[in-house]
């Protein structure tokens, strides 16, 4: 008789704990289905109209809201990251972030260290100087000033002009907004930028400006780490977002002249 209650016992132990198996199973399930992966972004905002706060400290721009496209197709929740902009890519080589989305162009030299996504937008270089400035093309900058952010095509851009066009000093910032207060401060001639970004600071700070001819830079794409499966993924969302005139949306409310 005793024997016949252990068994039965051990039965009634054994369908309890598979019972319990089951239902921490479907709980697992419910939590990898209910929450979303987070795709951890990097920028540098301070770079208007692709990306920088408001005056409530929130991200804005053109980046920011084609990056909350991307992650709503793909179903993350998106984490952004602000930091300086020659810091991007190593964060990409540590996989500190998944992705940089900053106005970066798609530099072979880059390519060495990360993989890029299809381009998204070109804007091309310009130069900007102070109302009535008398600089107003590439030969006027001799012996001038020249004021760069660090890390981007612009600094690499600026060496090209000193070693093939004209002799000018080139004063690197991490910051674009330090850059602009270097010229209203007189202590550079030009600020060389991204055509759009430097559209705005000129409409904004009253400046002026010229397009500079001497180089035809690569569109803007997104950056991954090496071998990063999200390059694909990406490119899919960028496709559908030209086809479905997405991507020219966010080009009218971003980076429209009018």
């Amino acid at each position: 008789m005793k024997k016949w209650n252990l068994i039965g016992s051990l039965a009634l132990a054994t369908m309890l704990l598979a019972a319990c198996g089951d239902n921490n199973a479907q709980d697992k399930d419910t939590a990898d289905t209910g929450d979303k992966k987070v795709l951890e972004m990097a920028t540098s905002a301070d770079f208007p109209p692709f990306e920088s706060r408001d005056t409530a400290g929130e991200f804005e721009g053109f980046d920011i809201d084609l990056a909350n496209y991307i992650a709503d197709e793909l179903g993350y929740e998106l984490k952004i990251n602000d930091m300086k902009f020659d810091g991007l890519i190593g964060a990409l080589q540590n996989d500190r972030v998944d992705m940089v989305l900053s106005g970066m162009s798609a530099t072979d030299k880059r390519k060495e260290n990360v993989d890029f996504s299809t381009e998204y937008n070109h804007s091309g270089e310009m130069l900007i100087t102070l109302k009535d400035s008398k600089l107003k093309s590439i030969e006027d900058l001799k012996g001038k000033t020249i004021g760069v952010q660090l890390g981007t095509i612009q600094e690499d851009g600026a060496k090209k002009i000193k070693a093939e066009t004209v002799d000018i000093e080139i004063k690197a910032v991490d910051n674009a907004n330090v850059l602009i207060q270097e010229l209203l401060s007189n202590r550079i001639d030009a600020a060389y930028m991204d055509k759009a970004v430097a559209k705005g600071y000129i409409a904004e700070q009253d400046l002026e400006g010229f397009d500079d001819p001497t180089t035809s830079s690569p569109g803007m794409g997104i950056a991954f780490p090496k071998g990063s499966d999200l390059v694909e993924k990406v490119n899919a969302v960028l496709k559908e977002a030209e086809e479905n005139g997405k991507l020219q949306e966010m080009k009218d409310k971003w980076l429209s002249e009018e």
